[in-house]
């Protein structure tokens, strides 16, 4: 029985599908063999083979195209990220990660360049597990990633690890061999073209096996690595043109301000110099500066000791009070901490000079007020613990006006002190003249000669005498009185403010010794209401400075009735009783209170030239008595009661109680 050949066309169409099936090649491979199992003859088979033949290629062209087609759809999804770029992270990771799929690799990675370590880092790895691999870091010229950014070239190699073409480190191998990889394609990122191109980087593609790369997935890598650069290069541009914007932003920010702060230091100057041309005082310029700064503001002299002030902080002397003079000397804690107070601002106002600004202490701001090196006073800033640069320039200005008025105020004053001192000299030389004239020129000159004044006369060494004139101007300042030097003294008429004449003369000494700056001795007279009172009183006053001096009590304050015995001889009224009243008061008020005899006993033990025998007799008591009564004089007088000097004024004022019927 014959057997008839089988045709070659089911063979054919099964080609066919298994080729529009996508099939692998290993199925179009074996049709062939089919036929031949099946007894299809040596023509048809011939037929089938080439058929197969062909079916292979098309399957490879078909996959060549889909491969191209993916290819060319990652590189558009590329640039489709790169056109709506937001985050360049993002967009290197997107490439990364398309590069590892489209090659087909275990790893994908991109290092870039560090311009000032002069070496390349790891910036977006994918598929990698090895935390050392991921921080590694490559010199130019080391493995097969430095060379590629060395050369500006792609490299491939097939196993790494023995390739020598590339210089391998002990850092790299240990990271490459902890992250397994074997075959890598390494391509550079570059921006710009030919010799010029700079090469910021590189992409990477990397298999754990033996692998030998096809020239194109070395292109599609190089392809990727160009978006890769762009989008580098994109961001890099955005980032600086943001900063650009942000710069220019904040340097438009900046010329409004100062525009702002030029159009506002204009308005304040135009202020101020309107408030100068329109006869303002510094209680106005205060007034205008607080309210330019949001604050409170006060001004105080060279001593630190305010003289106008817009809140709560003038020390005292609030705004059109005049301040007494020698206020700093006062009693009490309250005294004390003024003259603390005032220090402190004088150590600030100082501080100011030598900085040639304001400075800020102890929660306020102070500006030296300048006359050239000489301090005239100081502006203060209350309430503004933040002040900006237009702002204390403004406060700094503030105190060029202050100094333009002040001395302004002292030249006034100093003319007009130079008027009223001619009136002092006369009053002191010939008040019997016309002493309604006298009256009638001081109240033309602002000086009410019938109203009660001390007398202050002043003096210093010679060549400190006209320091000491200077200094009595400035003290004298705003407080209503008046000087004039006269016999080689300073003499200072002011009224009378509640306090002695002696308390008033160590005000003024202490203060006239800081404006001179040198020791100053004071002797006060007072009060004293009217031409012929007044001129007394100088006289009084001379001789008290002259018995001060005598007394070793220069550089201090007094008056007549403080110098004991001496201050009975010198003064006009020679007030007898207050000077027994003030050196044994406190004997009479005892004897008094108690029956005792204890004025009795000091006299008698004085009458005894100090014998207790003989004071013992004449009192006809014992002598423990005497020496029991001795020691409660000692009690109540002091230690010092029985010094010569104590001595000499406790005989004198028994004889003058005696005499007067004690």
């Amino acid at each position: 029985m014959s057997h008839r050949p089988t045709s070659a066309a089911p063979h054919l169409r099964r080609l066919f599908k298994l080729l529009a099936a996508g099939a692998p090649a290993e199925e179009l491979g074996a049709v062939a063999a089919e036929a031949r199992r099946a007894g299809v003859d040596a023509r048809d088979l011939a037929e089938v083979e080439a058929a197969t033949e062909a079916a292979l290629r098309v399957r490879n062209t078909l996959r060549q195209h889909r491969r191209r087609e993916t290819e060319l759809t990652a590189l558009f999804d590329t640039a489709g990220d790169l056109a709506a770029l937001r985050d360049l992270d993002a967009v290197l990771r997107s490439i990364v990660r398309r590069a590892r799929m489209l090659l087909g690799t275990d790893t994908a990675y991109l290092t870039l360049a560090d311009e000032e370590a002069g070496d390349t880092y790891m910036r977006v790895t994918d598929g990698s597990v090895s935390e050392l691999f991921q921080n590694l870091r490559l010199q130019l010229g080391e493995g097969l990633g430095g060379l590629v950014a060395q050369t500006a070239r792609p490299y491939a190699s097939p196993d790494y690890r023995t390739d020598g073409r590339f210089l391998h480190t002990g850092s790299i191998d240990a990271g490459v061999l902890d992250e397994g990889l074997v075959a890598i394609l390494g391509v550079p990122l570059l921006l710009g073209s030919g010799s010029g191109g700079q090469v910021i980087g590189a992409l990477f593609a990397a298999d754990r096996t033996p692998r030998t790369f096809a020239p194109e997935e070395v292109a599609l890598l190089c392809s990727l690595a160009d978006h890769a650069a762009i989008a580098i290069d994109t961001a890099r541009t955005m980032a600086d043109a943001r900063l650009a914007l942000a710069e220019l932003a904040e340097a438009n920010a900046v010329i409004r301000e100062h525009s702002a702060a030029m159009q506002r230091a204009a308005e304040s100057h135009d202020r101020l110099t309107d408030l100068v041309l329109r006869g303002g005082d510094v209680s106005d310029v205060a007034a205008a500066v607080a309210g330019l700064l949001k604050g409170e503001v006060a001004v105080h002299d060279g001593s630190g000791w305010p003289l106008t002030a817009t809140g709560e902080h003038g020390g005292g002397f609030t705004d059109g009070t005049e301040r007494p003079a020698g206020a700093e000397v006062t009693a009490g804690a309250e005294g004390a901490a003024g003259a603390e107070k005032a220090a402190a601002l004088v150590a600030a106002a100082e501080s100011s000079r030598a900085t040639a600004h304001a400075v800020f202490r102890d929660g306020r701001w102070v500006c030296a007020v300048l006359a050239g090196q000489e301090l005239l006073g100081c502006l203060v800033l209350y309430g503004r613990p933040e002040l900006d640069d237009p702002d204390r320039r403004l406060f700094e200005r503030s105190s060029v006006v202050t100094s333009l008025l002040l001395l302004l105020r002292r030249s006034v004053a100093e003319t007009e002190n130079r008027v009223r001192g001619d009136l002092i000299t006369d009053l002191l030389t010939a008040p019997d003249r016309d002493p309604a004239g006298l009256v009638a020129r001081g109240r033309r000159l602002g000086i009410d000669l019938d109203r009660p004044h001390f007398l202050l006369v002043a003096r210093a060494g010679d060549a400190a005498r006209e320091r000491l004139a200077d200094a009595a101007v400035q003290y004298l300042f705003g407080c209503g009185g008046v000087s004039a030097v006269h016999e080689g003294a300073a003499v200072l008429l002011l009224p009378c403010d509640g306090t002695d004449p002696g308390a008033a003369a160590r005000a003024a000494a202490a203060q006239l010794g800081r404006l001179a700056g040198v020791p100053v001795t004071v002797a006060g007279a007072g009060p004293a209401a009217g031409p012929r009172a007044i001129a007394d009183a100088h006289a009084e006053g001379t001789r008290c400075l002259r018995a001060m001096h005598v007394l070793g009590r220069d550089g201090g304050g007094a008056c007549a009735a403080e110098l004991g015995f001496v201050g009975v001889l010198l003064g006009d009224d020679h007030d007898v009783d207050g000077f027994v009243a003030a050196t044994l008061g406190p004997l009479l008020e005892y004897d008094a209170q108690r029956g005792t005899q204890l004025v009795r006993t000091l006299r008698a033990y004085f009458g005894c030239g100090g014998s207790l025998t003989r004071a013992k007799e004449e009192l006809h008591v014992h002598v423990n008595t005497v020496v029991q009564r001795l020691d409660r004089i000692h009690a109540l007088l002091g230690p010092g009661w029985n010094t010569p000097e104590q001595t000499l004024e406790l005989q004198l004022a028994l004889r003058l109680h005696l005499l007067s019927g004690g």
